[in-house]
Parts: C-alpha cells; sequence; structure tokens
C-alpha cells in the first residue's frame, strides 16, 4: 500500500500492473475498500496498470471532517492520477463509485478512456433515507457499523449466494464494520446530495453500465436510465444483487475486460 498527499490528508492507494500499460481506476463502494476488487485485480493487471483506492473516510485514506460531496470525492480521484503524472485512465467504480465516475465524465472526461458504471444510478436513495443513516451512524458510532454489517448483507448479495458463500459475504461485509463511523457518515451525505439526471447527456466517453436483476439498490431500471441518457452505452445485466463484482465474479471480470480491451 502506499499514500499521495491530499490537501488536507492522505489516500490510500495500491498499483499494480505493467508499468507502460493503460491506467484502469477501481472506485470502491460505500462502506468497503479498495479490497472490494481482489477477485477482479489478477487478471486486470495482466492487461492494464490497476489502480485502486480506498475512498475519502474508507480503509487506510483520510477521514476527515464531513459532509463530503461527490465533487469533493471526484477531485480526490483527479488528485490521485496528477500526483501520479497519470494523464488519462480507464475509470470503474460501484455504487458510491459509480456516481464518482458520473461526476469524472461530466467534469473532467477530457482524463477518462471509458466508465464503466456498475450497480448505480444518476440519483441514489431518497434524502429521508440518508439522513435516518447519518443519524443512526453518528449516534451510534461503531456499534452502528456492526449492526449496519448485519443489515446489509440482503441488500448486498442474493440470499442463494449468502447461503452458499458465507465466508466471501463476511469478508466483504466485514469491511463496513470497520469502517470510521464520520467517515460513513460523511459519504453518505455525498451520495444524498448527488443527482446527476439532467447532466447525463455530458458524458462523452465510452461508457458499460452493469446492473444486477436482484439489485434493490440501484435497481435494473436505474441502469437502463443511464444507457438511455448517455450516447452510446452499453448494459449488460447479471443475476446478481448491488455487489455484481463479488457474487458474480468471473462473468463480471471478463465482461469488464472486453470492454475495456475494446476501446484500443
Amino acid at each position: 500500500m502506499a499514500h499521495v498527499q491530499l490537501a488536507d490528508g492522505v489516500l490510500n492507494y495500491q498499483l499494480e500492473g505493467p508499468a507502460q500499460a493503460p491506467v484502469l481506476v477501481l472506485s470502491n463502494s460505500l462502506g468497503t475498500d479498495l479490497g472490494m476488487w481482489d477477485e477482479q485485480v489478477p487478471l486486470w493487471r495482466e492487461h492494464f496498470r490497476v489502480l485502486r483506492y480506498d475512498t475519502r473516510g474508507h480503509g487506510g485514506s483520510t477521514v476527515s471532517d464531513g459532509p463530503y460531496s461527490i465533487e469533493q470525492l471526484g477531485g480526490d480521484v483527479l488528485a490521485l492520477l496528477n500526483a501520479l503524472h497519470i494523464e488519462r485512465a480507464h475509470f470503474v467504480g460501484l455504487s458510491m463509485g459509480g456516481l464518482i465516475g458520473q461526476w469524472l465524465g461530466i467534469h473532467a472526461g477530457h482524463r477518462l478512456h471509458s466508465l464503466t458504471l456498475c450497480n448505480t444510478a444518476a440519483q441514489i436513495g431518497t434524502a429521508q433515507v440518508w439522513n435516518s443513516r447519518i443519524d443512526l451512524v453518528l449516534g451510534g458510532g461503531q456499534q452502528a457499523m456492526a449492526e449496519l454489517r448485519d443489515a446489509s448483507l440482503a441488500r448486498w448479495f442474493t440470499a442463494d449466494f449468502v447461503a452458499d458463500h458465507p465466508l466471501q459475504c463476511q469478508r466483504i461485509t466485514q469491511m463496513l464494520a470497520g469502517t470510521s463511523a464520520q467517515g460513513y457518515a460523511a459519504n453518505c451525505a455525498a451520495v444524498r446530495d448527488a443527482d446527476f439526471r439532467s447532466q447525463l447527456g455530458r458524458i462523452e466517453v465510452p461508457t458499460l453500465i452493469v446492473a444486477g436483476s436482484g439489485d434493490v439498490v440501484t435497481t435494473p431500471e436505474h441502469g437502463r436510465f443511464l444507457q438511455s441518457h448517455i450516447t452510446g452505452a452499453q448494459i449488460v445485466e447479471y443475476p446478481a444483487a448491488h455487489l455484481s463484482n463479488v457474487e458474480i465474479g468471473e462473468p463480471f471480470t471478463r465482461r469488464v475486460l472486453a470492454f475495456l480491451q475494446g476501446q484500443g
């Protein structure tokens, strides 16, 4: 692991793969860390220089004062690229990472080769839902985060996957329990305030949308909305819940790789 210095802290990252290969940035979902991409990295780093990082407030990155905004989190990605002297990159983001990807596509498309937006939406949830969760975790601290871990199983994975792969699910949900309550709440505010529905037409880079048929957080309908409002966007739907990269690991990994390689 390594760190880059931000104006108000550090961003934890890991960079793997051939030095001369195109760069592929991976952005984690709310309540996880860069380890959520462990299954994808071995194949992807054969073809790309894979740069994954912990979003501010998660993992080994700074937990700065909140609330955060998606603009701020997108700025962190640009700061990371600048610090590592990376001019352009492919970007894959899941859920909140997909919101960050949308912001980058809208405001910094010249820094992107492509976008892959996984299990995400132009607007996720309602202010009421997010405000309730913010109050819960700020009031309950790490105990509340542990309770969220247990409640998240049904949102993040299908029942069959939970039954068949309990250790895999536990590894991912433990990331949530270990996330700073302050950092989690600050990121909840960023998701709460994000709404790109009227701006998607400004995304001009090649885009792949990944949806899960069992995703109740960001539904296939949300994915189809993204596809219909981003010019030329492709969409693929898998029998998975919210964390499709974990639940449908190999098909997800190979399909995204095929898209990335198709961008030249």
